[in-house]
């Protein structure tokens, strides 16, 4: 928060100042949105499924798991990054290649939700980087469900290199 410009009036604005900035911080929530958890790993061609996986929330509630093969090339860092709402009820998975396009052939996919069902889910062919934007793959590539984004087989063209993942909390069963 910047403080008000203008003329200063001997002191009266600057103590108005100073109780409007001691209210305003009196009353910041106890708890504020968590920060995103970001986290790297590698994504290891040969062909061979991998899964990689991080957890979040009170009690680690929602976890996220992105199971994969690919091939070609060597490995690359790429970033799972998890975040909550403020009041714990949606939670987001992104998943992502930082340099821009993956330049492995990936096999398969799967992003899954555990704790929460996808309210938002899209998948990319090249993730934004320096003055470049998302490319989403097509929409036939891919399916979302109520727990997963994957690919589908038979019709997906082996380019990924970003996963969204928005998800809500699971309703519990009485």
């Amino acid at each position: 928060m910047a403080a008000p410009s203008g003329r200063r009036d001997g002191g009266g604005g600057t103590r108005l100042w100073a109780t409007v900035l001691l209210a305003a911080v009196a009353l910041w929530p106890a708890e504020a949105v968590s920060e995103p958890t970001t986290v790297a790993f590698d994504v290891r061609p040969g062909g061979v499924v991998h899964t990689f996986s991080q957890s979040v929330g009170p009690g680690d509630k929602y976890t996220c798991i992105f199971t994969y093969a690919s091939q070609g090339g060597t490995n690359e860092k790429w970033q799972m990054s998890l975040g909550t709402s403020e009041d714990h009820q949606h939670f987001t998975c992104t998943i992502w290649r930082p340099q821009g396009k993956s330049y492995l052939y990936f096999t398969q996919f799967k992003a899954e939700v555990r704790g929460a069902e996808i309210e938002y889910g899209m998948a990319y062919s090249k993730a934004a980087f320096e003055r470049e934007s998302d490319v989403p793959l097509k929409n036939e590539e891919f399916e979302v469900t109520r727990t997963a984004v994957s690919h589908r087989p038979g019709v997906f063209k082996a380019e990924l290199s970003k996963l969204v993942i928005v998800a809500k909390a699971s309703r519990s069963e009485l």
